[in-house]
């Protein structure tokens, strides 16, 4: 354990829900988890006892990627975890493919709706729809501006053109908005929305304060920090200060408040996190603002952020942040931009 976890409390230690179960972590919440072909080879999910007019069911939040294991691991968990009952609705944190690749198909087998905020739905189906400047061919461009040059790594990226509709095959036409602030019941107990920016548009937490229990999503994670990146569609974006500023939404939160991750294991110690995160970003501030004496691309600050070798996928994320952070100093007024000869964006000292 690396010194920043040994600061949170894993609520069930090292015990994780094996393939097709579940742990419970409260009364009327259970954690299963779902595999990942990634280097990030999880995501947690959550199952919650739900109550309406029509009787007893689960709500779900988040649905894993489509593909043939993840459905497998879901027909094993209908089978043996939901004592007979049915899933009722599915809520989506957001839009990443871990989190709403199978939101069609759990809602379709369940006549289910889906619950999501306005902007993590819309992009969700810009992406599954390869819309222009979401799909693949916006990223190639997009790196090349910002300094990728290496053909083989081109090579690799043009091979993922269809890679968010590999994964997210289809989501479903309509859906029920959820908004900031908003308090709705599953089951028992209330639930705030609590949305939060920078990693994707419009990502929805939920906080239940009878339970002491926070949904986190992918916003407070307790072993890495919560990719921030500059995308295509959106090629001035600040998303790193978005990021900063989402994460005071949880400062008021009771200090013993239990957080359900999508990665990792649940912990306590949220106020402590959120220092670590806030430390880590101006830290690598720090470290971007140092390299920029002479102009940087986004590639060129990669190896300063990440100190190891990337795959094609994690080069993604990687180059996205790179950027974003880039980008606050540049919105800061730390550092100017300017355009060579060659295309490339720069970025250098003011």
């Amino acid at each position: 354990m690396n010194p920043l976890e040994s600061q949170l409390q894993y609520a069930f230690g090292d015990t994780v829900p094996s393939p097709g179960k579940t742990l419970d972590v409260a009364p009327g919440v259970r954690w299963l988890r779902m595999g990942l072909p990634f280097a990030l080879d999880h995501i947690n999910l959550w199952l919650l006892h739900d109550r309406d007019d029509g009787g007893e069911g689960w709500t779900v939040v988040d649905c894993g990627i489509a593909n043939d294991a993840t459905r497998a691991a879901w027909e094993d968990v209908f089978a043996n975890e939901l004592g007979g009952l049915p899933v009722k609705r599915v809520i989506a944190t957001h839009c990443h493919p871990d989190h709403v690749g199978l939101s069609d198909w759990l809602c379709t087998r369940w006549n289910a709706p889906l619950w999501m905020s306005t902007g993590e739905y819309g992009f969700a189906r810009m992406m599954s729809a390869a819309l222009p400047g979401v799909d693949g061919t916006a990223m190639l461009p997009h790196f090349r501006r910002h300094g990728l040059t290496d053909p083989v790594m081109l090579e690799k990226l043009e091979g993922r053109r269809s890679y968010y509709p590999t994964l997210v095959p289809a989501v479903p036409a309509s859906y029920h908005r959820l908004q900031d602030g908003q308090a709705f019941r599953i089951g028992e107990h209330e639930w705030r929305v609590v949305t939060g920016f920078g990693h994707s548009p419009e990502h929805v937490a939920l906080h239940c304060g009878a339970l002491g229990l926070l949904i986190s999503g992918d916003m407070v994670l307790p072993r890495i920090s919560t990719n921030v990146s500059v995308f295509a569609i959106e090629p001035e974006a600040n998303p790193v200060q978005l990021y900063l500023d989402s994460l005071r939404k949880f400062a008021d939160l009771p200090a013993d408040t239990l957080v359900l991750p999508s990665h990792g294991k649940p912990f306590r110690g949220l106020h402590t996190r959120i220092q670590q995160l806030n430390d880590h970003h101006r830290d690598r501030l720090a470290e971007v603002v140092a390299a920029c004496g002479t102009p940087q691309s986004a590639a060129d600050i990669v190896p300063v952020m990440f100190r190891r070798p990337l795959d094609a996928h994690q080069l993604t994320f990687a180059l996205g942040e790179a950027l974003a952070h880039l980008h606050k100093l540049w919105f800061d007024g730390a550092l100017r931009r300017s355009i060579g000869a060659d295309g490339i964006i720069r970025f250098q000292s003011a």
